[in-house]
């Protein structure tokens, strides 16, 4: 174990776990440039502003949105599809193992206050289909324009939001 997740394992009492907002940031497995630096930006937001980012936990947007928010100082929960833990991106502090495949999107979900959907394909959208059904908002950035979804225009928009409309519940 890194001395940095050391760190944020113990800076965090048992209790706090139970209310930590946790934003959900979902999207492709690959992805451009622009869109990766999208994804950590937002993921870096979210560090700083100390909420648990939640993600499935591999490569592209969702590896991305990771790096970002260890950067900022955050914890990184990622629900893998697999059964190995080391299908992780390595900015994953927290590995849950699920062998589900494509079924462990709703359990991303499902452990979120909130989703942010970055870009993405169709696992994505059965994301976004998840979240909605389950009545957890879902903003949008570069993503899918569809109904039930609130288009952002940058990451400090989503923070904006996240803070005015999420904390205060």
């Amino acid at each position: 174990m890194s001395g940095s997740s050391r760190h944020l394992r113990t800076s965090i009492q048992a209790d706090e776990w139970r209310t930590l907002l946790r934003v959900a940031v979902i999207g492709g497995g690959t992805a451009d440039r622009e869109i990766l630096a999208l994804a950590e930006e937002m993921g870096r937001l979210i560090g700083e502003s100390g909420y648990l980012l939640v993600s499935g936990g591999r490569g592209g947007v969702m590896e991305a949105a990771s790096r970002g928010a260890r950067s900022g100082g955050g914890l990184v929960l990622g629900i893998l599809p697999g059964l190995s833990r080391s299908e992780a991106n390595p900015w994953v502090d927290i590995v849950i193992t699920t062998g589900l495949g494509h079924l462990r999107n709703a359990l991303v979900v499902g452990n979120s206050d909130i989703v942010v959907a970055v870009d993405g394909a169709f696992g994505t959208l059965s994301e976004i289909a998840h979240a909605r059904i389950q009545q957890i908002p879902v903003l949008g950035l570069r993503t899918w324009d569809i109904p039930g979804i609130l288009p952002m225009e940058t990451p400090q928009q989503v923070i904006s939001y996240i803070r005015k409309h999420i904390e205060a519940r």
